[in-house]
Protein backbone atom coordinates (compact mmCIF):
# COMPACT_ATOMS: atom_id res chain seq x y z
CA UNK A 1 0.00 0.00 0.00
CA UNK A 2 0.86 3.51 -0.85
CA UNK A 3 0.93 6.69 2.21
CA UNK A 4 -2.01 8.73 1.13
CA UNK A 5 -2.23 10.87 4.22
CA UNK A 6 1.15 11.36 6.33
CA UNK A 7 1.42 14.06 9.21
CA UNK A 8 5.24 14.45 9.90
CA UNK A 9 5.73 16.61 13.50
CA UNK A 10 2.67 18.44 13.04
CA UNK A 11 1.69 21.38 15.80
CA UNK A 12 -0.70 23.85 15.11
CA UNK A 13 -1.19 26.85 17.31
CA UNK A 14 -4.20 29.34 17.51
CA UNK A 15 -3.63 32.93 19.53
CA UNK A 16 -6.08 33.96 22.65
CA UNK A 17 -7.33 37.14 20.86
CA UNK A 18 -9.95 37.71 23.43
CA UNK A 19 -8.60 40.93 23.65
CA UNK A 20 -9.25 42.71 20.33
CA UNK A 21 -12.42 43.92 19.07
CA UNK A 22 -14.12 41.82 16.10
CA UNK A 23 -16.70 44.56 14.91
CA UNK A 24 -17.34 48.23 14.82
CA UNK A 25 -19.78 47.44 18.09
CA UNK A 26 -16.66 46.03 20.27
CA UNK A 27 -14.48 48.87 18.90
CA UNK A 28 -17.14 51.37 19.41
CA UNK A 29 -17.04 49.84 23.10
CA UNK A 30 -14.03 49.56 23.25
CA UNK A 31 -12.84 53.02 23.08
CA UNK A 32 -16.05 54.52 25.38
CA UNK A 33 -14.96 52.08 28.05
CA UNK A 34 -12.09 53.81 30.84
CA UNK A 35 -8.81 51.90 30.66
CA UNK A 36 -6.57 51.83 33.57
CA UNK A 37 -2.67 50.76 33.16
CA UNK A 38 -4.19 47.37 35.45
CA UNK A 39 -6.88 46.66 32.36
CA UNK A 40 -4.46 47.24 30.00
CA UNK A 41 -1.39 45.24 30.95
CA UNK A 42 -4.52 42.20 31.30
CA UNK A 43 -5.68 42.89 27.73
CA UNK A 44 -1.94 42.93 26.48
CA UNK A 45 -1.14 39.50 28.33
CA UNK A 46 -4.54 37.74 26.59
CA UNK A 47 -3.95 38.57 23.66
CA UNK A 48 -0.39 37.14 24.17
CA UNK A 49 -1.51 33.38 24.95
CA UNK A 50 -1.12 31.01 22.46
CA UNK A 51 -3.60 28.02 22.45
CA UNK A 52 -1.94 24.70 21.12
CA UNK A 53 -4.54 22.39 19.36
CA UNK A 54 -2.20 19.82 18.23
CA UNK A 55 1.47 18.99 19.36
CA UNK A 56 3.96 17.52 17.40
CA UNK A 57 1.45 14.59 15.73
CA UNK A 58 2.74 11.81 14.17
CA UNK A 59 0.77 9.31 11.90
CA UNK A 60 0.06 7.69 8.74
CA UNK A 61 -2.95 6.78 6.60
CA UNK A 62 -2.33 3.94 3.77
CA UNK A 63 -4.45 3.90 0.56
CA UNK A 64 -7.71 2.24 0.98
CA UNK A 65 -7.51 2.80 4.79
CA UNK A 66 -10.76 3.45 7.10
CA UNK A 67 -8.33 5.45 10.00
CA UNK A 68 -11.04 6.82 12.97
CA UNK A 69 -9.51 9.66 15.10
CA UNK A 70 -11.12 9.80 18.61
CA UNK A 71 -10.86 12.15 21.53
CA UNK A 72 -12.57 14.56 24.09
CA UNK A 73 -13.50 17.83 23.04
CA UNK A 74 -10.81 20.06 22.23
CA UNK A 75 -8.14 16.75 21.17
CA UNK A 76 -7.61 18.35 18.17
CA UNK A 77 -9.11 15.72 16.23
CA UNK A 78 -11.27 18.36 13.84
CA UNK A 79 -8.15 20.69 13.34
CA UNK A 80 -6.77 17.50 11.84
CA UNK A 81 -9.31 16.90 9.17
CA UNK A 82 -8.94 21.08 8.44
CA UNK A 83 -4.89 20.38 8.24
CA UNK A 84 -5.99 17.21 5.26
CA UNK A 85 -7.98 19.48 3.54
CA UNK A 86 -5.66 22.18 3.55
CA UNK A 87 -8.16 24.67 5.04
CA UNK A 88 -5.22 25.60 7.34
CA UNK A 89 -1.93 25.24 7.67
CA UNK A 90 0.14 23.68 10.32
CA UNK A 91 2.73 25.82 12.59
CA UNK A 92 5.23 23.54 12.52
CA UNK A 93 5.67 20.33 10.94
CA UNK A 94 4.46 18.86 7.63
CA UNK A 95 1.18 17.14 6.15
CA UNK A 96 1.17 15.57 3.33
CA UNK A 97 -1.79 14.20 1.00
CA UNK A 98 -2.23 12.26 -2.34
CA UNK A 99 -5.48 12.25 -3.95
CA UNK A 100 -8.23 14.09 -4.52
CA UNK A 101 -9.84 15.30 -1.13
CA UNK A 102 -13.52 15.24 0.46
CA UNK A 103 -14.28 17.18 3.16
CA UNK A 104 -17.60 16.86 5.00
CA UNK A 105 -16.36 18.73 8.27
CA UNK A 106 -19.91 19.95 8.39
CA UNK A 107 -22.79 18.64 6.37
CA UNK A 108 -23.78 20.96 2.99
CA UNK A 109 -21.11 23.53 3.91
CA UNK A 110 -20.34 23.54 -0.09
CA UNK A 111 -24.53 24.36 -0.41
CA UNK A 112 -25.42 27.99 -1.98
CA UNK A 113 -28.45 28.80 -0.05
CA UNK A 114 -30.34 30.46 -2.97
CA UNK A 115 -29.37 27.23 -5.59
CA UNK A 116 -31.73 24.56 -5.81
CA UNK A 117 -30.17 21.09 -4.13
CA UNK A 118 -30.11 20.19 -7.91
CA UNK A 119 -27.88 23.25 -8.80
CA UNK A 120 -25.98 22.59 -5.54
CA UNK A 121 -25.41 19.14 -6.47
CA UNK A 122 -23.32 20.23 -9.87
CA UNK A 123 -21.87 22.95 -8.27
CA UNK A 124 -19.91 20.76 -5.99
CA UNK A 125 -19.01 18.04 -8.77
CA UNK A 126 -17.48 20.69 -10.87
CA UNK A 127 -15.26 22.41 -7.69
CA UNK A 128 -13.81 18.29 -7.84
CA UNK A 129 -13.00 18.71 -10.95
CA UNK A 130 -15.91 16.54 -12.53
CA UNK A 131 -17.33 16.67 -16.13
CA UNK A 132 -21.20 17.60 -16.26
CA UNK A 133 -21.86 14.02 -18.03
CA UNK A 134 -19.66 12.89 -15.17
CA UNK A 135 -22.02 14.21 -12.48
CA UNK A 136 -25.10 13.72 -15.09
CA UNK A 137 -24.25 9.84 -14.10
CA UNK A 138 -24.47 10.32 -10.83
CA UNK A 139 -27.33 12.57 -9.96
CA UNK A 140 -29.88 10.37 -9.91
CA UNK A 141 -28.48 7.91 -7.25
CA UNK A 142 -27.36 11.15 -5.31
CA UNK A 143 -30.87 12.87 -5.14
CA UNK A 144 -32.13 8.78 -4.51
CA UNK A 145 -29.86 8.40 -1.58
CA UNK A 146 -30.48 12.18 -0.01
CA UNK A 147 -34.29 10.96 -0.20
CA UNK A 148 -35.50 15.31 -0.80
CA UNK A 149 -37.68 14.18 -3.85
CA UNK A 150 -39.46 16.64 -5.58
CA UNK A 151 -37.64 19.16 -3.24
CA UNK A 152 -34.57 18.51 -5.18
CA UNK A 153 -35.49 21.80 -7.53
CA UNK A 154 -35.90 23.90 -4.17
CA UNK A 155 -33.85 26.64 -3.18
CA UNK A 156 -31.68 24.85 -0.45
CA UNK A 157 -32.29 27.60 2.15
CA UNK A 158 -35.87 26.27 2.08
CA UNK A 159 -34.25 22.59 3.35
CA UNK A 160 -34.77 21.31 6.99
CA UNK A 161 -31.60 20.58 8.65
CA UNK A 162 -32.53 17.27 7.97
CA UNK A 163 -32.96 17.66 4.16
CA UNK A 164 -29.74 19.85 3.92
CA UNK A 165 -27.81 16.75 6.18
CA UNK A 166 -28.64 13.97 3.87
CA UNK A 167 -28.12 15.83 0.77
CA UNK A 168 -24.58 17.17 1.91
CA UNK A 169 -23.59 13.63 2.72
CA UNK A 170 -25.16 12.22 -0.44
CA UNK A 171 -23.20 14.45 -2.33
CA UNK A 172 -19.65 13.89 -0.61
CA UNK A 173 -20.14 10.33 -0.89
CA UNK A 174 -21.20 9.72 -4.78
CA UNK A 175 -18.52 12.17 -6.37
CA UNK A 176 -16.19 9.88 -6.94
CA UNK A 177 -13.89 10.83 -3.92
CA UNK A 178 -10.01 9.46 -3.54
CA UNK A 179 -9.72 10.91 0.34
CA UNK A 180 -12.72 11.22 2.07
CA UNK A 181 -13.02 13.38 5.15
CA UNK A 182 -16.02 12.93 8.02
CA UNK A 183 -16.30 15.14 11.06
CA UNK A 184 -19.26 13.74 13.21
CA UNK A 185 -21.83 13.20 10.00
CA UNK A 186 -23.00 9.87 10.61
CA UNK A 187 -25.71 10.81 13.03
CA UNK A 188 -27.75 12.46 11.17
CA UNK A 189 -31.18 11.92 9.81
CA UNK A 190 -33.61 9.01 11.12
CA UNK A 191 -32.08 5.82 12.73
CA UNK A 192 -32.77 4.13 8.72
CA UNK A 193 -30.72 6.88 7.50
CA UNK A 194 -27.91 6.23 10.09
CA UNK A 195 -28.09 2.76 8.69
CA UNK A 196 -27.88 3.55 5.06
CA UNK A 197 -24.92 6.11 6.11
CA UNK A 198 -23.03 3.43 7.38
CA UNK A 199 -23.76 0.70 4.52
CA UNK A 200 -22.28 3.37 2.10
CA UNK A 201 -19.33 3.91 4.42
CA UNK A 202 -18.73 0.20 4.05
CA UNK A 203 -19.44 0.14 0.85
CA UNK A 204 -16.78 2.81 -0.10
CA UNK A 205 -14.10 0.80 2.51
CA UNK A 206 -14.94 -1.91 0.09
CA UNK A 207 -14.01 -0.06 -3.25
CA UNK A 208 -10.61 1.20 -1.60
CA UNK A 209 -11.76 4.77 -1.06
CA UNK A 210 -9.17 6.33 1.90
CA UNK A 211 -11.67 8.07 4.42
CA UNK A 212 -10.54 9.62 7.88
CA UNK A 213 -13.49 9.33 10.20
CA UNK A 214 -13.92 12.01 13.45
CA UNK A 215 -16.71 10.71 15.99
CA UNK A 216 -17.64 10.54 19.30
CA UNK A 217 -19.53 7.49 18.68
CA UNK A 218 -16.88 4.43 19.68
CA UNK A 219 -19.79 1.90 18.12
CA UNK A 220 -19.25 3.88 15.04
CA UNK A 221 -15.82 3.95 14.58
CA UNK A 222 -14.89 0.37 15.77
CA UNK A 223 -17.87 -0.94 13.09
CA UNK A 224 -16.42 0.98 10.11
CA UNK A 225 -12.86 1.63 10.86
CA UNK A 226 -9.53 -0.76 10.57
CA UNK A 227 -6.55 1.39 12.54
CA UNK A 228 -7.72 4.40 14.94
CA UNK A 229 -5.50 7.50 16.16
CA UNK A 230 -6.25 8.71 19.96
CA UNK A 231 -5.86 12.24 20.59
CA UNK A 232 -5.68 13.85 24.06
CA UNK A 233 -5.22 17.38 24.82
CA UNK A 234 -3.73 17.75 20.89
CA UNK A 235 -1.28 15.14 21.26
CA UNK A 236 -1.04 11.35 20.00
CA UNK A 237 -1.78 9.05 23.34
CA UNK A 238 -2.30 5.40 20.98
CA UNK A 239 -2.84 4.98 17.61
CA UNK A 240 -3.40 0.92 16.45
CA UNK A 241 -5.98 -1.18 15.63
CA UNK A 242 -9.63 0.30 15.79
CA UNK A 243 -11.15 -2.00 18.35
CA UNK A 244 -7.82 -1.74 20.86
CA UNK A 245 -7.87 1.97 20.38
CA UNK A 246 -11.46 2.46 21.03
CA UNK A 247 -11.75 0.35 24.01
CA UNK A 248 -8.97 1.77 25.61
CA UNK A 249 -10.31 5.57 25.42
CA UNK A 250 -13.47 4.03 26.22
CA UNK A 251 -12.38 2.55 29.07
CA UNK A 252 -10.18 6.11 29.92
CA UNK A 253 -13.66 7.81 29.67
CA UNK A 254 -15.64 5.52 31.73
CA UNK A 255 -13.11 6.07 34.54
CA UNK A 256 -12.68 9.58 34.43
CA UNK A 257 -16.43 9.68 34.45
CA UNK A 258 -16.95 7.94 36.98
CA UNK A 259 -14.20 9.09 39.13
CA UNK A 260 -16.39 12.38 39.10
CA UNK A 261 -19.46 10.83 40.01
CA UNK A 262 -19.63 10.37 44.20
CA UNK A 263 -20.05 6.23 45.11
CA UNK A 264 -22.98 7.21 47.33
CA UNK A 265 -25.07 10.23 46.87
CA UNK A 266 -26.51 11.69 49.44
CA UNK A 267 -29.87 10.35 51.21
CA UNK A 268 -33.07 12.13 50.26
CA UNK A 269 -36.01 12.12 51.19
CA UNK A 270 -37.60 10.39 48.43
CA UNK A 271 -35.02 8.01 47.63
CA UNK A 272 -34.71 5.92 50.78
CA UNK A 273 -37.78 4.89 52.83
CA UNK A 274 -38.35 2.54 55.78
CA UNK A 275 -39.72 1.89 59.25
CA UNK A 276 -35.81 2.05 60.31
CA UNK A 277 -34.88 -0.56 62.82
CA UNK A 278 -32.08 -1.88 61.02
CA UNK A 279 -30.55 0.74 58.04
CA UNK A 280 -27.92 0.43 55.10
CA UNK A 281 -24.77 2.95 56.53
CA UNK A 282 -22.20 1.71 53.33
CA UNK A 283 -22.02 -0.01 50.74
CA UNK A 284 -18.69 -1.45 49.02
CA UNK A 285 -18.02 -3.23 45.98
CA UNK A 286 -15.17 -5.49 46.27
CA UNK A 287 -12.65 -7.00 43.88
CA UNK A 288 -9.05 -9.02 43.72
CA UNK A 289 -6.32 -6.82 43.65
CA UNK A 290 -4.15 -9.02 41.28
CA UNK A 291 -5.14 -12.01 42.64
CA UNK A 292 -3.37 -11.46 46.01
CA UNK A 293 -6.79 -9.87 48.23
CA UNK A 294 -9.89 -7.89 47.99
CA UNK A 295 -9.90 -4.06 47.31
CA UNK A 296 -12.65 -2.04 47.63
CA UNK A 297 -13.06 -0.66 43.49
CA UNK A 298 -15.78 0.98 41.50
CA UNK A 299 -14.51 -0.39 37.75
CA UNK A 300 -14.61 -3.85 36.59
CA UNK A 301 -14.27 -5.96 33.91
CA UNK A 302 -16.84 -8.55 32.47
CA UNK A 303 -16.58 -11.68 33.76
CA UNK A 304 -14.56 -10.53 36.58
CA UNK A 305 -15.22 -11.65 40.54
CA UNK A 306 -17.11 -8.92 42.27
CA UNK A 307 -18.54 -8.93 46.19
CA UNK A 308 -21.31 -6.42 46.50
CA UNK A 309 -20.49 -5.66 50.92
CA UNK A 310 -23.48 -4.30 52.02
CA UNK A 311 -22.71 -2.66 56.01
CA UNK A 312 -25.70 -2.02 58.58
CA UNK A 313 -26.47 -0.74 61.71
CA UNK A 314 -29.60 -2.39 63.77
CA UNK A 315 -31.10 -0.69 66.56
CA UNK A 316 -32.43 -4.16 67.52
CA UNK A 317 -32.01 -8.04 66.78
CA UNK A 318 -34.35 -8.77 63.26
CA UNK A 319 -35.01 -12.38 62.79
CA UNK A 320 -34.81 -13.39 59.34
CA UNK A 321 -34.51 -10.52 57.25
CA UNK A 322 -34.18 -10.60 53.86
CA UNK A 323 -31.49 -8.42 52.50
CA UNK A 324 -32.05 -8.06 48.60
CA UNK A 325 -30.07 -5.94 46.07
CA UNK A 326 -31.57 -4.33 42.52
CA UNK A 327 -29.32 -3.90 39.80
CA UNK A 328 -30.14 -0.81 37.36
CA UNK A 329 -28.70 0.08 33.97
CA UNK A 330 -27.74 3.87 34.47
CA UNK A 331 -28.55 5.30 30.80
CA UNK A 332 -31.72 3.02 30.27
CA UNK A 333 -32.81 2.39 33.89
CA UNK A 334 -33.73 -1.48 33.10
CA UNK A 335 -33.96 -3.74 36.00
CA UNK A 336 -31.46 -6.01 35.34
CA UNK A 337 -31.08 -8.54 37.94
CA UNK A 338 -32.77 -8.95 41.74
CA UNK A 339 -31.21 -11.04 44.15
CA UNK A 340 -32.32 -11.45 47.88
CA UNK A 341 -30.95 -14.06 50.31
CA UNK A 342 -34.11 -15.92 50.74
CA UNK A 343 -33.92 -16.99 47.20
CA UNK A 344 -30.91 -18.37 47.35
CA UNK A 345 -31.71 -19.92 51.23
CA UNK A 346 -29.45 -18.54 53.03
CA UNK A 347 -30.60 -17.23 56.47
CA UNK A 348 -28.92 -14.08 58.38
CA UNK A 349 -29.81 -14.30 62.48
CA UNK A 350 -29.40 -10.14 62.80
CA UNK A 351 -28.29 -9.41 66.28
CA UNK A 352 -28.24 -5.82 67.53
CA UNK A 353 -25.29 -3.82 66.24
CA UNK A 354 -23.23 -3.41 63.23
CA UNK A 355 -22.19 -6.14 60.82
CA UNK A 356 -21.89 -6.21 57.25
CA UNK A 357 -23.57 -8.75 54.65
CA UNK A 358 -21.95 -10.23 51.59
CA UNK A 359 -23.08 -10.96 48.29
CA UNK A 360 -20.51 -12.66 45.62
CA UNK A 361 -20.92 -12.99 41.98
CA UNK A 362 -18.13 -15.22 40.42
CA UNK A 363 -18.38 -13.62 37.15
CA UNK A 364 -19.95 -10.64 36.67
CA UNK A 365 -22.09 -10.66 33.45
CA UNK A 366 -22.73 -6.99 32.70
CA UNK A 367 -20.91 -5.47 29.61
CA UNK A 368 -19.65 -1.95 29.16
CA UNK A 369 -21.23 0.81 30.91
CA UNK A 370 -22.45 1.95 34.39
CA UNK A 371 -24.86 0.25 36.98
CA UNK A 372 -26.49 1.33 39.54
CA UNK A 373 -27.73 -0.63 42.96
CA UNK A 374 -30.94 -0.65 45.14
CA UNK A 375 -29.99 -2.04 48.63
CA UNK A 376 -33.24 -3.13 50.71
CA UNK A 377 -33.64 -4.70 53.77
CA UNK A 378 -37.13 -6.52 54.64
CA UNK A 379 -38.96 -9.14 57.09
CA UNK A 380 -38.92 -12.63 56.39
CA UNK A 381 -42.13 -12.45 54.67
CA UNK A 382 -41.13 -9.43 52.06
CA UNK A 383 -43.64 -7.31 53.10
CA UNK A 384 -42.42 -5.22 56.16
CA UNK A 385 -39.76 -2.61 54.60
CA UNK A 386 -37.18 -1.85 57.84
CA UNK A 387 -34.30 0.14 54.94
CA UNK A 388 -35.21 0.32 51.15
CA UNK A 389 -32.21 2.90 49.43
CA UNK A 390 -32.94 3.34 45.75
CA UNK A 391 -29.89 3.77 43.53
CA UNK A 392 -27.41 4.64 46.56
CA UNK A 393 -24.20 3.05 44.97
CA UNK A 394 -22.70 3.18 41.38
CA UNK A 395 -20.23 1.15 39.60
CA UNK A 396 -18.76 0.73 36.32
CA UNK A 397 -17.65 -1.87 33.65
CA UNK A 398 -15.00 -1.19 31.26
CA UNK A 399 -13.68 -3.25 27.93
CA UNK A 400 -12.26 -6.78 28.87
CA UNK A 401 -13.26 -9.96 29.85
CA UNK A 402 -14.83 -10.79 26.97
CA UNK A 403 -15.48 -10.59 22.82
CA UNK A 404 -19.50 -9.59 23.63
CA UNK A 405 -20.17 -5.90 22.98
CA UNK A 406 -23.94 -5.49 22.47
CA UNK A 407 -26.99 -5.93 24.99
CA UNK A 408 -26.54 -5.35 28.81
CA UNK A 409 -24.74 -9.30 29.40
CA UNK A 410 -22.68 -11.65 28.17
CA UNK A 411 -23.78 -15.01 27.87
CA UNK A 412 -20.89 -16.65 26.60
CA UNK A 413 -22.78 -19.40 24.94
CA UNK A 414 -20.85 -22.27 22.47
CA UNK A 415 -21.63 -22.71 19.23
CA UNK A 416 -22.14 -25.87 17.14
CA UNK A 417 -22.79 -26.72 13.89
CA UNK A 418 -23.82 -29.83 11.42
CA UNK A 419 -24.09 -30.00 8.20
CA UNK A 420 -26.24 -32.99 6.28
CA UNK A 421 -24.46 -34.61 3.52
CA UNK A 422 -25.86 -36.78 0.92
CA UNK A 423 -24.28 -40.39 0.24
CA UNK A 424 -24.47 -42.85 -2.03
CA UNK A 425 -26.69 -45.29 0.81
CA UNK A 426 -28.81 -42.78 1.35
CA UNK A 427 -27.47 -42.52 5.09
CA UNK A 428 -26.95 -38.71 6.55
CA UNK A 429 -23.75 -39.06 8.72
CA UNK A 430 -23.34 -36.55 11.36
CA UNK A 431 -19.86 -35.01 12.46
CA UNK A 432 -19.03 -35.32 15.97
CA UNK A 433 -20.20 -31.98 17.64
CA UNK A 434 -17.32 -29.24 17.67
CA UNK A 435 -17.80 -26.73 20.57
CA UNK A 436 -16.64 -22.96 20.14
CA UNK A 437 -16.77 -20.26 23.01
CA UNK A 438 -18.23 -17.15 22.15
Amino acid sequence: MSTVIEFSNVSKSYRMDRGKPRSFQELFLALARPITRRTFLAQRKEEQKVFWSLREVNFTVEKGETVGIVGANGAGKSTSLKLISRIISPTSGKVTVNGRVTALLELGAGFHPELSGRDNIFLNGTVMGLTRKQIDYRIDQIIDFAEVGDFIDVPVKDYSSGMYARLGFSVAVHLDPEVVLLDEVLSVGDQAFQQKCNERMLRLRKQGVTTVFVSHSTDAVWRICSRAVWLHKGRMKLEGPAHKVVDAYYKYMLEKNSASQPQQPAEWAEGRTGSGEVRVTEIEFLGEDFGKALKARRIFMTNEPMIVRVRYQADEAIEDPLFGLGFFQADSDAHLAGPNNGLSGYAIPLAKGKGFVDYRIERLPFLVGDYLLTTAIYDHEEIHAYDVWHKCARFTVVPGGTQERYGYFALEGAWHHEASTSSTNGVHPSPAPKQTRA
